[in-house]
């Protein structure tokens, strides 16, 4: 949530910053005049309750004084008084809460070192790594989702048969290999400085709010309980859309002290996202579906370092793909293709050379976002209410929030399958993997089972 003060005092410059953004649905003169207005009645109602207590002082002098008609005017005039400022505070009550319903639609503001841009096209690339010394593929490298289904590790039909259409099944050595990713993931962020922690899967709407989900991005979640065309639910809960949700509001209206911070948690979550606006895309495969495992990273800062540590947390989520022996790139995010929460945004992508795609690099195939490093500034501590004391005895201050995927994990899959692919079908496990999977090299898939896994002339 953006500070009341700043809109107030610098409209040109978040007028300016709103455009950037492309954020055309924020009406930025409503929300001025409202907090216009609701000055004006604050002003009003501290000159009234001053006009009443200057009133109320003199009915006892009169009275004392045996002047009773005056008395009698002047209580009647503290009565009119009152109600002329119940009606103030009535109407002061309204516009503030129209005023916070309005700022929870407002997107942060750009960092002034963010490119301006309109989407994604005008991203800025920053660097690439591991495309110097490519190891040897097949000269046609198997999608893989063919390669999953070849090697039955990956089963898309009876996920959605159990569950629906984005739902996957993983079986033997491509669930342990999803398993040692993830044990993996966290142990390489434990080096790092990371505490774990296990969150809760259900989080509140307020949670959600707290992190910027909520209003914004109901679609995109699955709500417990109802549809979401409902308001949100008996139980207000919602499965969560990434650990960042219950990890940032694990110190929702606490005060941290600065020998606390930098505070460094990671989490591993199932996550469950709808992806409303991304209907009828990547129907095959497990690029986009609708649940999928992550680890998260989430920073809590003091707001003098929090540009630093968006340096050092996108260095420490590259980490497990150099130690994968993964080729990336990283992008810098225009203004126009910032998410809602972000001041400033780097995503790391992994190449997976199976499909080739217009956005592909030199050596075809694709980029795959596994991650985005961004930093919230106060953001999401104004709507958390997240405070931290610089010192014992100073008032207490909005933190600094960042997190990045540390990595998201059906992608980082789908980039071993593919980047690791032998010419015989089978696939290289990577050496930092092995020994979490009792030093395995290959994965050489398993054999079929039922009817279906027989050929036409096999079935009665």
């Amino acid at each position: 949530m953006l500070d009341r003060t700043t809109l107030r005092e610098t409209p040109e410059a978040v007028r300016e910053a709103l455009e950037n953004r492309g954020a055309d649905d924020v009406d930025l003169e409503a929300v001025l005049a409202a907090d216009e207005e609701w000055r004006d009645l604050k002003a009003r109602g501290d000159d009234l309750r001053h006009q009443r207590n200057e009133v109320s002082s003199k009915i006892g002098e009169l009275k004392q004084a045996g002047e009773d008609e005056a008395a009698e005017e002047a209580i009647e005039r503290s009565q009119s008084l009152k109600t002329e400022i119940e009606a103030v505070e009535t109407r002061a009550n309204e516009l503030e809460a129209e005023l916070e319903e309005r700022l929870l639609e407002f997107p942060q503001l750009p960092d002034e070192s963010v490119p301006v841009g309109e989407d994604e096209t005008d991203n800025v690339e920053h660097r690439r790594w591991g495309f110097d010394d490519l190891r040897v593929r097949p000269e046609d490298v198997t999608p893989h989702y063919d390669l999953g289904e070849e090697l039955d590790i990956i089963d898309e039909a009876r996920g959605a048969k159990t569950t629906g259409s984005g739902f996957y099944f993983l079986k033997g050595d491509g669930a342990r290999l999803e398993h040692a990713l993830i044990q993996f993931m966290l142990d390489v962020h434990r080096e790092q400085g990371y505490v774990d922690v296990f969150p809760p899967v259900p989080v509140t709407s307020e949670s959600m709010r707290g992190t910027g989900q909520l209003p914004k991005f109901a679609d995109d979640a699955y709500r417990l309980g109802g549809s979401n065309e409902d308001e949100y639910g008996d139980d207000d809960l919602w499965l969560c859309p990434t650990a960042e949700v219950p990890v940032t509001n694990m110190y929702a209206d606490e005060i941290l002290l600065k020998d606390d911070l930098p505070l460094k948690h990671q989490a591993y979550t199932p996550n469950f996202r709808r992806e409303a606006g991304e209907h009828g895309t990547e129907t095959r495969g497990i690029v986009r579906v609708h649940q999928f495992n992550k680890v998260e990273l989430v920073n809590f800062v003091e707001p003098a370092t929090s540009v630093d540590r968006l340096e050092a947390l996108l260095e420490e989520a590259e980490a497990v793909l150099r130690r994968l022996g993964l080729p990336y790139r990283i992008l810098e995010l225009c203004t126009g293709d910032l998410t809602f929460a972000s001041a400033k945004t780097y995503d790391i992508e992994v190449w997976a050379p199976g499909d080739d795609m217009d956005d592909g690099p030199e050596e075809g195939g694709r980029w795959l976002e596994v991650s985005s490093a961004s930093n919230f500034k106060a953001f999401q501590a104004r709507r958390a209410g997240l405070r931290y004391r610089p010192e014992r005895h100073e008032s207490a201050e909005y933190l600094h929030t960042l997190n990045a995927s540390g990595l998201a994990l059906p992608r980082v899959m789908v980039a071993v399958l593919e980047y690791y692919q032998n010419e015989d079908g089978t696939v290289t496990i990577p050496e930092a993997l092995r020994p979490y999977m009792d030093g395995q090299e290959i994965i050489e898939g398993h054999e079929k089972v039922g009817e279906s896994a027989l050929g036409a002339g096999e079935r009665e």
